[in-house]
């Protein structure tokens, strides 16, 4: 399995790098008027998200544990998991876009999508492989209708 970094730690290795480009890149500052408006409607909609993702686990009574999805005892289809297939990573996507916001530096845009590749070839994929394995064609059925991220 490829899962490497747990997923909470490399949305605080991203952030940390996006904060030392503010910090060292200051060329790529702007100022936007209502960058801090977009960041807290982010932050909001990244909170409900993650827990919503995060309830519809426990309702089902299955684990969340990102680095033990071998241990997932159902299928979760319902719910926020309608819409997207990662409720929780999209959630830390949006705090890390919010923060993008509040940092104001357009070079952090460059950095967003190294969580989106990171996740998707570290966590997903590995996740999605033993959810495949696991619940076969109800898997494969439930991927083909919802989209990984949005």
């Amino acid at each position: 399995m490829a899962l490497k970094i747990p997923p909470a730690l490399v949305f605080v290795i991203i952030a940390g790098l996006m904060h030392l480009v503010s910090l060292f890149l200051p060329f790529g500052s702007l100022t936007l008027s209502g960058a801090y408006w977009v960041a807290g409607l982010l932050m909001v909609a990244g909170g409900v998200l993650g827990v919503a993702g995060l309830l519809q686990f426990y309702r089902n009574g299955t684990s969340v544990d990102p680095h033990k999805p071998a241990e997932a005892s159902t299928l979760v289809t319902d719910g926020i998991y309608q819409y997207t297939r990662n409720p929780m990573y999209l959630a830390l996507f949006f705090l890390l876009i919010a923060y993008a916001s509040i940092l104001q530096n357009v070079l952090n845009l460059f950095i967003l999508p190294l969580f989106i590749w990171y996740m998707n070839k570290y966590q997903i994929i590995p996740e999605e492989e033993i959810m495949e394995e696991k619940f076969s064609s109800k898997y494969l059925k439930y991927k083909s209708e919802v989209h990984r991220w949005l």
